[in-house]
């Protein structure tokens, strides 16, 4: 054979090589998407706010593979009034109260509950319930005799108030912290974990089995007394999942309460970030928090609220470590989609890359962004069950609609500082 001969012939297997490698290229999308099937998400949603989630898991979801490096893109969803109508939060608090699950604090002393306690409260508080047991021992709170401290502590948590109408807490930071709703798993000092989970269970099924509208006793007050699932979204987060989305839950109730309703919608405890106790060397509960970013355990300033939320997935979701955990990450490593009804989810939906979902709930600062819409990427829903009416007055936005560190209300900017002007209320 000729050294030309022998070149063609080498050329010829050469190309047939490449066109059998070929062959096997196309076929790997093709076999992929012969057993890809992308969830339909079922009706439900206000205007085009189903084709809009729709598709997102299109173009993001497992038969649409993500950017390379990251196997599944991420999606956050708040829980309160998010998922669920209602607050788990205030289920189990009115749950604690009525089954005398709260302990008296240490010396009597209400103080070493909440570092933001006011002196006017830890007053109150010792007055209205200094009778009912000694330190460390369950408040009898769901008794007759200790109506008046079950008042009292409703009180403090629901209105961040005293029965008398003096402030209950001071000096926190409104962007990384709400103390009233610290204060809930601070409550549940001396317990451990487990037992926390066995209290929102029992609190879950009493809600869940309440029918919509139904109230309870607690003291001597009327209070919320049911809790639901919202349909579209448990079916948004198994839509989600099945098309291989990390569905993560960020919540300012407390971590256990969460993990226990969590379950109900398929997220699993390791996926939860809800306000996290520290723990004594047997596991029970402190009065402590964890802390997140350059914030140290038992600092008690930074749980999952406003800009701790962002900390928080920051943190345990993408692994960012230190003081970098509080500020705004690339977004290579940030949720693609977040969801959210409240003014405390604001700077985690900001962080979401494509789509941010937000239930009406006339929040300022939320609503403003949302309705602002600056960059195409915010739906707005009213909410699944009892929708709010239309807000008649136009938000806020260029005045007061948004809450600084120190408390001082100011005009809502974008991203480039430019302010956003009032909007009006139309998704309702």
């Amino acid at each position: 054979m000729t050294p030309r001969s022998t070149a063609r012939r080498l050329q010829a297997v050469g190309a047939a090589a490449a066109i059998a490698a070929g062959a096997l290229v196309a076929a790997a999308p093709a076999a992929q998407a012969a057993h890809c099937t992308t969830p339909r998400l079922a009706a439900g949603w206000y205007g085009d706010n189903q084709a809009r989630l729709q598709q997102l898991i299109d173009r993001y979801g497992a038969c649409n593979p993500y950017r390379p490096g990251r196997a599944k893109p991420v999606a956050v969803f708040d829980w309160d009034n998010t998922v669920v109508k209602n607050d788990v939060g205030d289920a189990q608090m009115y749950w604690l109260l009525r089954n005398g699950r709260i302990r008296q604090p240490a010396g009597g002393d209400w103080t070493t509950t909440s570092r933001h306690l006011t002196p006017a409260a830890a007053r109150s508080l010792a007055d209205a319930c200094a009778a009912l047991a000694r330190p460390g021992s369950p408040l009898a709170t769901g008794t007759p005799a200790g109506a008046g401290c079950a008042d009292e502590i409703a009180a403090v948590y629901g209105t961040a108030a005293t029965r008398s109408g003096a402030a209950a807490f001071a000096g926190w930071d409104h962007r990384t912290t709400e103390p009233a709703y610290a204060w809930l798993p601070q409550l549940m000092q001396g317990w451990t974990a487990r037992e926390v989970r066995g209290f929102a269970a029992a609190a879950r099924a009493e809600n869940l089995a309440a029918p919509i509208g139904a109230t309870q006793q607690v003291g001597s007050a009327s209070v919320t007394g049911w809790v639901r699932y919202y349909d579209q979204q448990k079916d948004l987060i198994d839509g989600l999942r099945k098309a291989g989305f990390d569905v993560w839950i960020s919540s300012a109730s407390p971590q256990p309460v969460v993990e226990v309703w969590a379950k109900g919608a398929g997220i699993a405890a390791d996926h939860v970030l809800g306000i996290r106790n520290t723990t004594t060397s047997g596991g029970r509960f402190t009065a402590h928090l964890k802390g997140c970013g350059s914030v140290k355990d038992g600092a008690d300033t930074m749980i999952t609220y406003v800009d701790g939320k962002r900390c928080w997935i920051n943190q345990e979701v993408f692994g960012v470590r230190g003081a970098a955990a509080e500020k705004v990450q690339p977004a290579a490593r940030r949720q693609v989609f977040a969801a959210g009804d409240s003014d405390t989810d604001v700077s985690f939906l900001r962080d979401a890359t494509a789509l941010r979902l937000v239930v009406n709930r006339n929040k300022n600062e939320l609503m403003c962004r949302a309705y602002d819409d600056s960059d195409g990427k915010w739906i707005v829903n009213p909410m699944f069950i009892e929708p709010k009416k239309q807000k008649a007055a136009p938000y806020p936005c260029s005045t007061t609609g948004y809450v600084d560190h120190d408390g001082t209300p100011g005009p809502v900017r974008r991203g480039d500082t430019s302010v956003v002007p009032d909007q009006t209320d139309s998704v309702f």
